[in-house]
């Protein structure tokens, strides 16, 4: 028998528009959440985990995925108090697997989360994707943010191309580039004003690629012990999107990084988030090939698909469609999993905002009917799949 991946799907908690009823209805049996009102760095106790998890449960579901327990920034510049965060990353990780809970997301990239410049950009069939528009993102650094060392990163070409791009732009859809930016998105927990975020570029005027990585291995080194002796597997997050915006390095981009990362700490308990979308916004990775070389350290899934153009924009195109070979990918999951003689717990990321959902307020990317869509078209093409592979 090939064993299914789990189906679950991302939930913001009680105050999110898409309930746990329709979380059910969809079709998915866990949920993916956190405890997103406490703050970054401290430790989660074991009675909230166990008041989130007894409400999932009452509503016939699982508390499958922590996605995520954030990693403080100062654990990420080894600055300030980090050995108290680390240590009260620790502590989480030992609540969470007394509670019974398995599988932790989290990422590494350095002060922003996850970027999109445009969180309503229409179809053309009228449902509304998120988009990455590199001229933007490239502007706002220029001509917003002013970082200094900004001028000398792009061309001079590039320069003159993007002052007249900002120059086209209304003062509207300069503040809402900006407010799309640095506001943070679902899942990033935290949001910055322009002065607050440049005096947290300041914190890595000194930190490059090497020491970035660096510190990512010190900080494996430290919870991957506790995850073990918790029971935990730790899942990694690409970068999203997979290149350094504003002068930042980004370390979870490529094959290269996750060989090294797994190659500094074989451990299985230290795991890789497989997010086709992030890792599909390059054309040099190679899902399928990635799938497979580091399929003993995926311990969780986000399938979407993005839509990518040669000038480094994207946007979140249908699950089945876009640059994904997402048939190709599933297959590969299944391979996997048949090795390994067990389900591992995916979600359908990122759907669109179309129908009902369109005029509803729902967290960006998270609407339910889209992503609903989404899953009922994965679970088609597993079951599909393996009714052919088991022949």
């Amino acid at each position: 028998m090939i064993p299914e991946m789990i189906q679950t799907m991302r939930w913001y908690g009680p105050n999110d528009p898409v309930s746990l009823k329709d979380i059910r209805q969809a079709g998915a049996v866990g949920v993916v959440t956190a405890l997103h009102q406490i703050p970054n760095g401290e430790v989660w106790p074991i009675d909230d985990i166990k008041e989130r998890k007894s409400l999932i449960e009452s509503e016939g579901l699982s508390w499958v995925v922590v996605e995520s327990v954030p990693v403080h920034e100062s654990i990420k510049t080894r600055s300030g108090d980090f050995k108290g965060h680390i240590e009260n990353y620790k502590q989480t990780l030992l609540n969470l697997g007394q509670e019974g809970i398995k599988t932790v997301c989290y990422n590494f990239m350095p002060i922003l989360d996850w970027t999109r410049t445009n969180l309503e950009w229409p179809l053309e069939n009228g449902a509304r994707a998120l988009r990455y528009d590199s001229k933007a993102v490239e502007a706002f650094d220029l001509f917003i943010l002013d970082r200094p060392e900004a001028k000398r990163e792009y061309s001079e070409e590039r320069i003159k191309e993007l002052e007249s791009y900002f120059n086209s732009l209304t003062q509207d859809e300069k503040d809402l580039i900006t407010a799309n930016i640095l506001k943070g998105l679902p899942g990033s927990e935290i949001g910055y004003t322009l002065d607050e975020f440049r005096e947290m570029l300041l914190t890595y005027s000194d930190i490059n690629t090497d020491k970035l990585q660096s510190h990512l291995r010190l900080f494996l080194e430290e919870i991957v012990p506790i995850a073990e002796k918790a029971g935990i597997y730790l899942t990694i997050h690409p970068d999203d999107p997979p290149k350094s915006l504003y002068g930042l390095p980004r370390i979870l981009s490529t094959a290269e990084d996750c060989r090294r990362v797994f190659g500094d700490n074989p451990s299985l308990n230290n795991g890789l988030c497989f997010c086709t979308g992030s890792f599909g916004v390059r054309a040099d990775n190679n899902l399928v090939g990635m799938a497979k070389e580091f399929g003993e350290h995926i311990n969780f899934i986000h399938l979407r698909s993005t839509k990518r153009d040669e000038e480094g924009n994207f946007y979140e195109a249908n699950h089945l469609d876009g640059d994904v070979p997402m048939v190709e990918v599933i297959e590969a999951i299944l391979q996997i999993q048949k090795k390994r003689g067990k389900s591992i717990p995916m979600r359908p990321d990122h759907g669109h905002q179309m129908l009902d959902d369109l005029g509803k307020k729902t967290n960006p990317g998270y609407s339910a009917i889209g992503r609903l869509k989404g899953l009922a078209e994965i679970r088609g093409i597993e079951k599909a799949l393996i009714h052919h592979m088991q022949k």
